[in-house]
């Protein structure tokens, strides 16, 4: 039977955070994640905000990571080389007699140790984003708010932990989790046991399930399902900054932001659902969200559509973030209900959980950490004289695969051959965008699923889109 120091449940972007932060000391940690790779479950799908930390009810844990986790991600996105862009909010006030909302933000921006914080008046606000309606009355600017890419964060923290010894499981579901009295934690999956000292439950949706195992404080997950717009680049260079609606009578608006890539995104609406994976988009919602985006900005260019999704938060019943180790079972720590604005908290909960357990376990940080990790090539934005010489080292940087993303074959096999490394369709385009432009998928699918059936050593027909059974291809029968 395997033996670590600590098992960590989930290779989202909260697990993937805990296990870089852990990587730092001298002690052995487990990944078991049940997909196929990294960034795979509630951390695939959402807006990239980087909140700047108004909105959470001050001397929570979500208040509390979100302001840190804001500032980790500016320094991280230099350290592991992952793409984020300090674009700053806007939180635009429509009505006059709901000024005061603004001022009630500001307080607990102020409260909660958010810098820069200030109210503008209507004319600033237009004059920094002519093309927000002309109803605006004012808003509230956050410059401590950015964005950044869910996938090229959470593939940097894997990468680094990978390099830094942290071991990875994918296609592998935990089933029980049971205490033993002297020697930590017995952990059963589909595929045998692990033991371990320690254990962190990072399981986002399932996070309840495995809480539930431990605990008699029971706790229980809704999935809340957000749909979202997504506008080709042409249309990104319409706002600079993240445009929020202030929360009124009719309940909170819609976002409308630049991506970190240079889209435009509109969304999410909420609804609650039953099952953990509906992820399934409506005509109804789509109209709902292209409905209210125009509240903001009234020329939004729907016609440059180019794809919606939706996501699911991991919706908690205690209102908070549930973090920290369980009450009545050492050992048992866990990064719980982490819903928005759990992207941005992502890192803060990283350091903050690993800190705990080298405390409680006096771990040593190891000699020869790698602090830093070098991201992707990406051949597009290189000077032509730097282009050039990298396609004459490597002819295959030279062969462009997707057109819309300008994604070279260099690239999609850079994706796979890296620590941690793309296995699947969905693999490479979180890594490198291969299929996230204007056709999405549509023209270089066939020669990226050649690319990914010689690199791994396939048959093209056991490429898959995602997890074992989404291949792309069927076999003929006789």
């Amino acid at each position: 039977m395997e033996k670590y120091d600590v098992v960590i449940i989930g290779a989202g972007v909260v697990g993937t955070a805990v296990a870089r932060f852990l990587s730092r000391y001298d002690t052995r940690v487990l990944v078991i994640e049940k997909e196929e790779d990294v960034c795979s479950g509630t951390s695939k799908a959402n807006s990239g905000i980087v909140h700047a930390g108004y909105d959470a009810k001050s001397g929570t844990m979500k208040a509390r990571m979100n302001v840190r986790g804001a500032e980790l991600i500016r320094e991280l996105s230099e350290t592991l080389d992952f793409p984020y862009r300090n674009n700053g909010s806007l939180v635009l006030c429509m009505q006059e007699e709901e000024l005061p909302g603004l001022q009630a933000l500001y307080d607990r921006g102020i409260t909660n140790g958010v810098k820069g914080l200030r109210i503008l008046s209507r004319k600033e606000v237009l004059k920094l984003e002519p093309a927000v309606s002309e109803s605006v009355c004012g808003a509230l600017y956050a410059p401590t708010a950015g964005t950044v890419c869910p996938f090229g964060m959470t593939v940097a923290f894997a990468e680094n932990a990978a390099e830094n010894g942290v071991c990875f499981r994918f296609l592998e579901a935990v089933s029980e989790i049971n205490k033993k009295r002297d020697t930590g934690f017995l952990v059963m999956t589909d595929k045998g046991e692990v033991c371990a000292r320690a254990v962190v439950n990072a399981a986002g949706l399932y996070a309840d399930v495995f809480h539930n195992m431990v605990s008699s404080e029971h706790l229980t997950i809704t999935p809340r399902r957000g749909e979202y717009v997504l506008l080709d680049k042409e249309a990104g260079g319409l706002i600079r900054h993240t445009i929020f609606q202030l929360p009124g009578k009719l309940g909170k608006g819609v976002l409308v932001t630049p991506t970190v890539h240079g889209n435009l995104m509109v969304g999410p609406n909420a609804e609650d659902v039953e099952e953990k994976e509906d992820t399934e988009t409506t005509a109804a919602g789509m109209e709902d969200i292209k409905a209210r985006g125009l509240k903001s900005v009234p020329t939004l260019p729907y016609q440059k559509m180019i794809t919606g999704f939706s996501g699911l938060r991991a919706h908690g019943d205690t209102g908070d973030f549930v973090i920290g180790e369980v009450s009545g079972c050492e050992g048992f720590f866990e990064a719980a209900a982490i819903e928005s604005p759990g992207l941005t908290a992502a890192p803060a909960i990283g350091e903050y959980l690993a800190e705990l357990i080298a405390k409680k376990y006096g771990l040593k940080e190891k000699t020869g950490y790698k602090e830093t990790r070098k991201g992707f090539t990406e051949v597009s934005k290189l000077p032509a004289s730097e282009r050039a010489e990298l396609i004459r080292k490597n002819p295959l940087y030279g062969n462009i695969v997707c057109r819309c993303e300008e994604i070279s074959e260099g690239e999609i096999v850079d994706a796979i051959r890296r620590p941690i490394g793309a296995k699947s369709m969905d693999g490479v385009k979180r890594r490198v965008r291969q299929g996230m432009g204007r056709c999405q998928a549509g023209f270089c699918t066939p020669r990226a699923m050649e690319i990914l059936a010689r690199e791994l050593n396939i048959p093209v027909s056991e490429v898959t889109k995602n997890r074992p059974g989404s291949e792309l291809l069927r076999k003929e029968q006789g």
